[in-house]
């Protein structure tokens, strides 16, 4: 247990704003910050924060307390786990007297894993750095590819040998539990009760959490079978649930709030091209659909999302359905694509950051309209074609929750898909009128059941 004095301390020097800022974009209102609150989902900002109290409250969902209780409830922290956090981040020592079996048991399950995963990223770093094969097939790709030495470190990547229980080895005879290198996914034991190591032969992207620990991996084979994924992932766990993380926000959440922006990849290797060219405020969703979940975390440092697509037509027609949602959330959109057969990682490894970041800034296209374009070029002067498309970019528009910026889209999308403004305006309230009866009608159906 940790004692009295360190406990004291450690509330002493906690200030609200910092450890409540780390995880919540807050801008000053009065003699509060405000923000989006973490813990529920809002458009409109229902948390403060009071520096003199000492103190955060939401008035949308009733969460409020101080520094140590915000940990709590944001990391699912016990009160040991959240002061020793805190105590972390302020550099303050812990002192502790020591638990019983029990205390210690109920506390180290969720923790090892943790531990187990640090320990599989650091085994995966040194095989990439300090042996032959690391160094002969995964160090040489990486170099290939044109990554810097500072950028593999900066992200932790490494590689896995191609052996069937290299890792398992290593972390048994280091002391960690089978059982805890199975549920991480590190580890499989098969139907023989053979146990093998998950990812081998692959290079490997650790993928940190909100607060920089490991909870899970992404590995890519170097292998040209076709048989064998080019990428494997860890599974669900109770430290990692893929929809509700980002690789690289640890990385680039301070970026992004700076610049308020973010830019949103789709692999490991794009957010690190982007990172070499000196563009620190990205993201990627891992190769995985966006979710909601991604786009509020996203939401809790900027309002404003930079889409980078591959240049690829089909696959861009395909992400275009699913980008909706990040307009019904509220955020601002803007696509990047790239010239065919480019994606982030080969775009700025063929021009060379400086070209990359110039092409950044001068292509940014509001979602909305690039849909449109895009959807346009591909119907032709096909009327039934157009008609769909026109209805499609309603449909997105009525997304938007800002009445104002719904308007200016409707304006402008008069202008392009040449049709008159009022007749979009007629759709477009038709539409919303639709969503109010359906939902209402929802909420009566779940009133009476």
């Amino acid at each position: 247990m940790i004692n009295r004095e360190t406990i004291d301390k450690i509330m002493d020097t906690a200030r609200i704003e910092e450890v409540v800022g780390d995880f919540v974009h807050l801008k000053k209102r009065g003699t509060s910050l405000i923000g989006n609150c973490p813990f529920h989902g809002e458009k409109t900002p229902s948390f403060h924060v009071s520096v003199t109290k000492g103190i955060y409250k939401c008035f949308g969902c009733g969460k409020g307390g101080d520094s140590v209780r915000f940990i709590m409830d944001h990391e699912k922290y016990s009160y040991p786990e959240a002061l020793k956090f805190l105590a972390n981040k302020y550099n303050i020592e812990v002192e502790e007297a020591e638990l019983t079996p029990q205390d210690a048991e109920a506390q180290s399950a969720k923790e090892s894993l943790y531990i187990v995963s640090q320990y599989a990223a650091t085994f995966f770093v040194k095989q990439l750095w300090e042996t032959d094969e690391g160094k002969g097939i995964g160090l040489s790709y990486f170099k290939e590819r044109g990554f810097r030495e500072d950028i593999l470190k900066k992200f932790e990547v490494g590689y896995s040998p191609d052996v069937w229980d290299a890792l398992t080895q290593s972390a048994t005879n280091a002391g960690h539990k089978l059982e805890f290198l199975e549920s991480t996914g590190l580890s499989i034991k098969n139907d023989n009760g053979k146990i093998y190591d998950r990812f081998r032969g692959r290079v490997m992207f650790p993928i940190h959490g909100f607060t920089g620990r490991v909870v899970g991996f992404g590995g890519r084979t170097l292998k040209t079978d076709k048989n064998v994924p080019k990428y494997v992932n860890s599974p669900e766990s109770e430290i990692y649930h893929k929809s509700n993380v980002l690789y690289g926000l640890f990385h680039a959440k301070k970026a992004i709030r700076d610049l308020d922006n973010c830019y949103l990849a789709e692999g490991y290797a794009d957010v690190l091209s982007v990172h070499q060219a000196g563009i620190e405020n990205v993201v990627a969703s891992s190769g995985t659909s966006l979710t909601v979940e991604q786009i509020k975390l996203i939401g809790r440092f900027t309002q404003n999302i930079t889409i980078l697509f591959d240049g690829d037509a089909a696959g861009i027609k395909a992400s275009l359905r699913g980008l909706d949602m990040v307009l019904e959330e509220g955020l601002n959109v803007k696509i990047v694509s790239f010239p065919d057969g480019h994606d982030p990682d080969s775009y700025m490894h063929h021009v060379g950051a400086g070209a990359f970041k110039t092409y950044l800034e001068n292509n940014r296209k509001d979602f909305i309209l690039y849909k449109a374009n895009v959807l346009l070029k591909d119907a032709g002067d096909d009327p039934i074609k157009r008609a769909g498309i026109i209805r499609d970019i309603v449909e997105s528009i009525a997304k938007i929750p800002d009445p104002i910026k719904a308007s200016v889209f409707v304006r402008e999308s008069s202008n392009l898909l040449e049709i008159e403004e009022k007749i979009l305006m007629s759709e477009l309230n038709k539409m919303r009128s639709n969503k109010v009866k359906k939902s209402f009608e929802s909420n009566q159906r779940a009133q009476s059941n």
